[in-house]
């Protein structure tokens, strides 16, 4: 059976189709998940107060997906905002931090993409440069290189040689959080990926769904995402037998 990963869904005001509101996910995301062998399945949100049954919930997966989207409100890591600054729905936020803390506390395999990373920076303790300048490298809806940390897990997953990646994104990490080390990097020096030390996550801080067809450097983060999920689903199959 594919294993199965949880796309953390995004709040939506309206959907064609749909007469109401809507939980949705990406369809790239969808198909970079299916094409790497995993089942694509959304996460939804629900009332704040039922957070506290997120552990028990994201326990039933083998895998986590935490997508881009719009920004996290800066006060959550303690700053007023930036003018360019256009906050996300509150309850998106409460919905990401905690899957970010869950997903370290369970240690569950997770890559997190764009606004994912920022959210794990966050709730790692690290701040955000809410509106980063233009200079050298375009970021907000461009193509640009990066490039991998040797030794890093990710170099293990897409190698050391600079790639082109698909950036769409005008905020970044400024202050790192805590446990979490910088494995990529743009010619300009924004952090572009980021590994924890402890928990089985990843961050890439531009969007890998984009090109996971024809880049094997993001063909293949999907493809490790999948092959650690079905490590844990093989290794809680084995614990569940003995």
């Amino acid at each position: 059976m594919r294993p199965l990963i949880a796309v953390v869904g995004r709040r939506a005001a309206s959907v064609s189709g749909l007469r109401f509101a809507a939980t949705v996910a990406a369809e790239a995301l969808g198909d970079a998940v299916f094409a790497a062998g995993g089942e694509p399945l959304i996460l939804h949100g629900g009332p704040r107060d039922e957070l506290s049954e997120l552990p028990e919930r994201l326990a039933r997966f083998d895998g986590v997906l935490l997508p881009g989207g719009p920004d996290l409100d800066p006060a959550r890591y303690g700053q007023s905002p930036h003018p360019e600054t256009r906050p996300d729905h509150p309850d998106q936020d409460e919905l990401d931090l905690a899957v970010a803390r869950t997903v370290i506390d369970l240690n569950l395999p997770t890559l997190a993409v764009c606004r994912g990373l920022q959210v794990l920076n966050t709730v790692c303790g690290g701040t955000l440069d809410q509106h980063v300048a233009k200079g050298l490298v375009e970021h907000h809806d461009a193509h640009h290189t990066v490039t991998v940390a040797p030794g890093s897990r990710l170099a293990s997953v897409v190698g050391t040689e600079p790639f082109e990646v698909s950036s769409y994104h005008h905020q970044a990490v400024d202050r790192l959080g805590r446990s979490l080390t910088v494995v990529a990097q743009a010619p300009d020096g924004c952090v572009e990926a980021v590994e924890h030390a402890s928990a089985d996550v990843l961050a890439v801080q531009w969007h890998p769904e984009d090109l996971f067809d024809t880049s094997k450097q993001d063909g293949a983060l999907f493809r490790d995402l999948v092959e650690r999920a079905a490590t844990r689903r093989a290794a809680h199959r084995k614990e569940r037998a003995a």
